[in-house]
């Protein structure tokens, strides 16, 4: 969950690094640092804490050099500190990495017995060791590396610089993202697009088992030793300026407010309002094909997932099981050939979620990946994959993304709907009318948000807040509870408003506000029986409801209404203002919202 930048060229490179690593922050940040190669000899300059730490301790000491790499990291080995920070260098040789060295405990009491000795509490360590071995035994560069790479096992992404190598940058690639952007006199690496748009558009996605040679403008790759591969560059159509914020206070806040055009543009041309149809690219659904879905994510992708489930078994009546990635691999899952695995994940390269994708494909499942990133692991490694055009995400606590999958979502299951012939008609026209004029609605829930934020102030003070919902709903209260908790360190648990009576009723009281997401429809009266059981027990109750709900205006000490819409679409709209309340009581507690504590945008590690 570290993030990786690198750059080899004809101009100094710190700038591309800071600018990089700025990018990528998102994906840890508890110390970042920088290696760059000044007369040949490469210097490091690394900190503990956050870039803003690093831009300081540069501007003590600079260096000037065209060939470099750097690093921002997410600990998993060895706590953060300047020493464990990377790069790491030994000898000639200086590394940065991503992933999980899982041997390192054995490889690094052979290299001691060997008279090695290690500064850091890392797994990243070894690998500058067991490059410098294979150099002193005679080896060349890019021969060392395949041999390295032939003794570790688990996730890697690598750069790797060399003592009096001045033009050329190494990197290799195995379960960890890297990606290698092309310039005109330059090369670049980096663990992410955002890192790169501001040098280049034309990106290499390297392949698991790849080693790539940076020599300025030229790439080689090896998919094996001695084994050279040519990776065909894409063309990225998002630009710089969508990975700014753009006037906003945090990237999240200006996440939230690009939803209407997120979700219109995830819908794209893929919804056909004329004929009430809709087609992917990619993917065709074949009723005689399958008998089982299959719905598997973690996190935010996971309660994306939960609605995926209603709304897939309401419109084409196809059984559809919901599981979060982390769990689904060890429960040895009954599935095979007619099985449609669909992996949900906003980086699609979510370690667990990789591996659940594994163990589908070893079954003999179909595999179709929902991502938001092109070229990503999970979009190479399925059968078929669907975007969401969400744009890049670069707040940790996702919102957008969120929206843009559920969006995706309603359209697969209008296309299996159509495809086994259970919707059709008129409630065929009333969802796709419905769908149609969603980014509206979105956006004139937004023009609204200040009264959120008076709310938000109004229950700052709260030790903890309870999420409740019903049927569809019920995984936008656990999102909700999720978003707060994230952002703003306050306990919060989602939970199914049925269920109060089976315990978190005990909870309740006039420290305790109940968030409940009720808008109008075949649950509203059960909605109302628990709201008024949290009254009856002097609880707060801040509803999110339909527009003119009498019934809730009279029951919540505080309501924000939503506007109405399809009872299948309600999840999109009744999750904004909760996004936002999560947010403005973070904003108003001071927390640090884009990068919150302990936390990693992609979790590339298991």
């Amino acid at each position: 969950m570290c993030g990786i930048v690198g750059y080899n060229g004809n101009s100094n490179c710190f700038p591309f690094l800071i600018s990089g690593l700025k990018s990528l922050e998102y994906r840890g940040y508890d110390s970042a640092g920088v290696a760059i190669l000044t007369d040949s000899v490469v210097n490091l300059v690394k900190t503990q804490g956050k870039l803003d730490n690093l831009r300081e301790a540069f501007a003590k000491a600079p260096l000037q050099g065209v060939l470099g790499i750097g690093h921002t990291r997410w600990a998993t080995h060895g706590e953060p500190n300047d020493i464990n920070a990377h790069p790491h260098k030994y000898g000639r040789v200086t590394v940065v990495h991503n992933g999980i060295i899982e041997n390192y405990r054995e490889l690094k009491e052979a290299l001691m017995a060997k008279n090695h000795h290690f500064t850091s509490g890392t797994d990243t360590e070894i690998l500058a060791h067991l490059v410098e071995e294979e150099l002193n035994y005679g080896s060349e560069p890019l021969a060392a590396i395949w041999k390295t790479i032939g003794q570790i096992r688990g996730t890697w992404g690598i750069a790797l610089l060399i003592d009096g190598y001045s033009h050329t940058l190494w990197c290799a690639k195995n379960g960890s993202p890297l990606i290698l952007g092309q310039g005109t006199d330059e090369s670049m690496i980096a663990s992410d697009i955002p890192a790169l748009l501001g040098a280049t558009r034309e990106m290499i996605f390297l392949e698991d088992g790849d080693v790539a040679q940076l020599d300025g403008p030229d790439i080689r790759i090896w998919e094996g030793p001695n084994v050279p591969v040519e990776r065909a560059p894409q063309t990225i159509q998002w630009n710089p300026i969508m990975a700014e914020k753009g006037g906003y206070k945090h990237f999240m806040l200006k996440e939230i407010f690009e939803q209407p055009r997120s979700v219109a543009d995830t819908i794209g041309e893929r919804l056909h309002a004329d004929t009430r149809t809709v087609t992917f690219s990619d993917f065709i659904f074949d009723p005689k094909r399958f008998d089982r879905v299959f719905l598997v994510a973690c996190g935010t992708s996971y309660y994306a997932s939960l609605i995926g489930k209603y709304l897939i078994e309401s419109t084409a009546r196809i059984p559809v099981e919901v599981d979060m990635a982390s769990e689904f691999r060890y429960r040895n899952p009954l599935i095979g050939e007619r099985d449609l695995l669909i992996l949900i994940s906003q980086s699609g390269e979510t370690a667990d979620t990789l591996a659940a994708l594994a163990l589908a494909k070893e079954k003999g499942a179909t595999v179709l990946g929902i991502v938001n990133v092109l070229g990503s692991a999970i979009a190479r490694k399925s059968d078929h994959t669907i975007y969401t055009h969400a744009g890049p995400e670069i707040g940790v606590a996702s919102t957008k993304a969120f929206t843009a999958q559920v969006s995706v979502l309603v359209l697969i299951a209008i296309h299996m709907g159509i495809a086994t012939g259970t919707l059709m008609g008129e409630a065929l026209a009333e969802l796709v009318g419905a769908m149609v004029r969603l980014p509206k609605q979105i956006n004139k829930l937004l023009s609204q948000s200040a009264q959120i934020n008076v709310i938000a102030r109004r229950y700052s003070h709260a030790p903890a807040f309870l999420f409740i919902g019903r049927g569809i709903n019920y995984p936008v209260a656990l999102e909700g509870a999720l978003k707060l908790k994230e952002i703003s360190y306050v306990h919060a648990e989602g939970y199914p408003a049925g269920e109060m009576k089976h315990g978190p009723i005990a909870l309740i009281d006039e420290e305790l506000p109940v968030l409940a997401v009720a808008p109008e429809g075949s649950t509203s009266e059960k909605m109302v029986s628990n709201i008024e059981e949290v009254k009856s027990r002097r609880g707060k109750v801040i509803a999110i409801a339909s527009q003119g709900d009498t019934n809730m205006g009279n029951l919540a000490d505080d309501l924000f209404m939503v506007p109405r819409t399809h009872p299948l679409l309600q999840p999109i709209l009744t999750v904004i203002p909760l996004q936002l309340f999560a947010y403005y009581t973070a904003d108003i507690k001071g927390t640090d919202i884009d990068q919150p504590r302990n936390l990693a945008k992609s979790v590339t590690v298991e």
